[in-house]
């Protein structure tokens, strides 16, 4: 893949998930063309969600790529969805084995915006607490699925996160403080072409745009397996000899 520099897949979200690559972008949409060519590649094509860059920058540092992303992306372009593609087995977040979609989200050039990083707004009913996960994306602890499954919609048009480039609706709020809690359970848990919404849809000729807040709606579902947890005497256990297990 000669137009990728650099491509990293995020064991924390169960690889295939989520990926991010550095690209060329030496022509206009060079990027976009790199990205077909890793979604077409050998297991990579079971990525769900692509992220692009055209600048260098360490990949396993998710947090400070997916800034870098959040101050470029153009949301009338730079968003692709694609539905009715295939899924990766173990993923549960369309409701239908093997059957879901993916999407390939781009930040290139020069930054277009600064980011919030606090949040001072009133909170929309629905929505019992707010915590920044980095600069421009905003994690909220929403009610149950059951109890509202359009809150995703609701709040995008809500005009209460304007600020933010990117809003994801939890059943924690907890998860916006560890990046790996984060990307476990975000990336797991929603499907693109079902659980993202945005402020504003508009169609030009065949190419949806967008205009932020983009939320995603990454709360359980009712057809997700439960979370297993451990038991406690187990993690007290691992926690008293861990020393034992991995000595220094």
């Amino acid at each position: 893949m000669p137009a990728v520099r650099d491509l990293w897949s995020y064991g924390e979200t169960g690889f295939h998930s989520l990926a991010a690559a550095v690209v060329r972008d030496r022509y206009s949409r060079e990027a976009l063309s790199a990205g077909f060519r890793i979604l077409g590649e050998g297991q990579l094509t079971l990525t769900k969600f692509l992220l692009l860059t055209d600048t260098p920058q360490d990949l396993r540092d998710f947090k400070s790529l997916f800034e870098h992303i959040l101050a470029r992306v153009d949301w009338q372009r730079d968003l692709f969805i694609f539905s009715q593609t295939a899924f990766d087995t173990l993923d549960y977040a369309s409701g239908k084995i093997n059957h879901g979609s993916k999407a390939i989200l781009m930040g290139l050039g020069d930054a277009k915006r600064e980011l919030a990083r606090e949040f001072m707004g009133t909170l929309p009913s629905g929505v019992r607490a707010a915590e920044p996960y980095c600069a421009g994306c905003l994690v909220v602890e929403g009610v149950a699925y059951d109890e509202e499954s359009d809150l995703a919609d609701r709040i995008a048009k809500s005009g209460a996160f304007d600020d933010w480039e990117m809003v994801v609706i939890h059943d924690r709020v907890e998860y916006a403080g560890s990046t790996d809690k984060f990307l476990w359970a975000t990336w797991t848990r929603f499907d693109p072409a079902s659980h993202i919404f945005a402020k504003d849809i508009e169609t030009k000729n065949n190419h949806i745009g967008y205009t932020s807040p983009l939320v995603i709606d990454a709360r359980m579902k009712p057809w997700y397996p439960a979370e297993v947890e451990p038991r406690d005497d187990i993690v007290d256990l691992v926690d008293r000899r861990w020393n034992e297990y991995f000595p220094n």
